[in-house]
């Protein structure tokens, strides 16, 4: 079937509209009709270069949408069902699916080759075969991805605020809630209040966080975290760290996330001089995969017992956390509705990354016409 799609062709020109060919899916595998796609940062970093990635690639890692036909052997999902996908999917089987960590599934070593079950490639066009970012592609009216990609939700859950449960979402609530183990009571920091760093917000309050103190230069995303949570905002790290010191009397932070669109060695450290002696400083933000930006004095960090953790998806669980963090929104605890600043069609997808990098939007999300 045919199917109109935004790919990145080549890095660092514009993301380009094309007609493409889907096949029909094969063993473990679904023909998505995507409603939404969710416009994250994560997919600049391969349209500009910064991620190298197999090309040409359709963008879109954040989606929902309703599943139409499925392959031989699917179990988790059959037609008629609404789901939300995840950039990392969760085979249940290896050794990190086992023991909890479905964010770091064997299955992740394709996320920029653009499809699990490679060498087969389900889409195709007029520049031959086509990856799919994080083998999703939610970029595209219609996809054919595997099933361990999906999560069944109710049919009554708005998917135009669902689909930011595919990603931004429990990236940053995880990094907040998993990854930096927030306790009640804490102090925690926040650099960069966009799609990610809004939620390690709701993330820290859910925890019992007494203080949230956010660090961003733009007053809108300082305004937004304010608005879901946080206790203190401010434009530079400098004016953050005195905060920190004013409020532990010196001692310092439980805990530092970096949630920026890139991350640079100056957030490391600052997030590092604002933690305390057991404190933890989380990087889930990203930058080339050569660029080296944690350098700190090791004595301090052993001398203080300071951790710094990488975090991928917030360390949650795709398939336990994504229907929890669902139901929350539908008890009212969890927001999404306030996330969601504009909506774009898909022509209009270069105009959205370009309100990202403004910093107009804490998130924009791809309208698919069907």
């Amino acid at each position: 079937m045919k199917t109109l799609a935004a790919v990145v062709v080549e890095p660092g020109k514009p993301i380009e509209i094309e007609e493409l060919t889907l096949a029909k899916p094969g063993p473990h595998e679904v023909l998505i009709q995507y409603q939404y796609g969710g416009l994250c940062h994560s997919d600049v970093h391969i349209a500009i270069g910064d991620t190298i990635a197999r090309l040409p690639m359709v963008l879109g890692h954040e989606g929902a949408g309703i599943i139409q036909e499925v392959g031989p052997g699917v179990t988790r999902v059959k037609p008629g069902d609404h789901v939300i996908c995840s950039f990392t999917p969760a085979c249940g089987r290896c050794k990190y699916c086992a023991t909890g960590r479905q964010s770091v599934c064997d299955m992740n070593a394709a996320m920029l080759e653009g499809h699990l079950e490679g060498p087969r490639w389900p889409i195709s066009g007029p520049r031959g075969q086509y990856g799919a970012m994080c083998t999703l592609g939610t970029f595209s009216q219609y996809n054919v991805i595997n099933e361990y990609s999906v999560v069944k939700v109710d049919d009554d859950i708005p998917l135009d605020k669902a689909v930011l449960v595919g990603c931004g979402v429990p990236t940053g609530w995880g990094s907040a809630v998993y990854a930096a183990d927030t306790k009640p009571g804490d102090i925690v920091v926040i650099f960069g209040i966009g799609g990610i760093g809004i939620n390690a917000v709701q993330g820290a309050k859910h925890a019992g966080a007494e203080h949230i103190i956010v660090i961003d230069p733009l007053q809108n995303k300082r305004d937004k975290a304010i608005e879901l949570g946080a206790t203190q905002a401010f434009d530079n790290a400098a004016d953050a760290k005195l905060a920190v010191d004013e409020l532990t009397n010196g001692q310092g932070a439980e805990s530092a996330i970096i949630t920026t669109d890139l991350i640079t060695a100056e957030q490391v450290s600052a997030g590092f001089s604002m933690i305390g002696r057991c404190g933890t400083l989380v990087l889930t933000a990203l930058n080339r995969i050569d660029e080296i930006t944690v350098k700190v004095p090791s004595t301090e960090m052993s001398y203080f017992r300071k951790t710094i953790k990488g975090s991928l998806f917030g360390d949650c669980n795709p398939t336990y956390d994504i229907p929890k963090l669902v139901r929350m929104y539908a008890d009212g605890k969890l927001k999404l509705d306030e996330l969601v600043t504009r909506e774009y069609s898909l022509e209009q997808v270069n105009e959205g990354y370009d309100d990202l990098l403004a910093g107009k939007n804490i998130r924009g999300i791809i309208k698919h016409q069907h």
